[in-house]
């Protein structure tokens, strides 16, 4: 991986890494070195996340795909991205002179149709009928997350 590479729209600026690493440190002092930077690694899945890519077409420059979505995967386990969202939404309801914690929660969901390569994954929509995912959602009156689920509702008639 080339140190000086070109930097991509989606990668992080060092304001928002500076708040960011303290939530996707998850190894102690003991552990043995990192192969590929964690600031490199973020700017993988950051870079995923903003174009809409598929793992395995990760730039060459940064670290491989497999690498990035290894650590994804650690940090949706230890929750690292539940404990970032609730304390940026903290600081953006204070700097707002809100409460730090919402006291009204707006609930939302929707129907993602799916595609013919969902497969079984899909479930039916009986009131939209529809196949596809249900989203579910609560944001503050800010339009802030609270909270996300994603359900398939499956459906058997007769």
């Amino acid at each position: 991986m080339n140190e000086q590479r070109k930097s991509y729209p989606s990668d992080v600026s060092d304001q928002e890494w500076a708040f960011c690493v303290r939530y996707l440190t998850l190894m102690t002092a003991a552990a043995p070195p990192r192969m590929h930077p964690l600031r490199e690694i973020f700017n993988g899945l950051c870079y995923l996340v903003k174009m809409g890519g598929v793992w395995r077409m990760m730039p060459h420059d940064l670290p491989p795909w497999q690498v990035v979505y290894q650590q994804t995967q650690r940090w949706i386990r230890a929750g690292c991205f539940e404990a970032l969202a609730h304390d940026l939404r903290a600081i953006l309801r204070l700097a707002l002179d809100r409460q730090a914690d919402p006291s009204a929660v707006i609930l939302e969901s929707r129907t993602l149709q799916s595609t013919p390569e969902s497969g079984a994954r899909a479930g039916f929509d009986g009131h939209k009928k529809r196949k596809g995912s249900k989203v579910h959602a609560a944001v503050d009156t800010l339009g802030h997350l609270l909270a996300l689920t994603v359900t398939m509702s499956i459906v058997v008639f007769g």
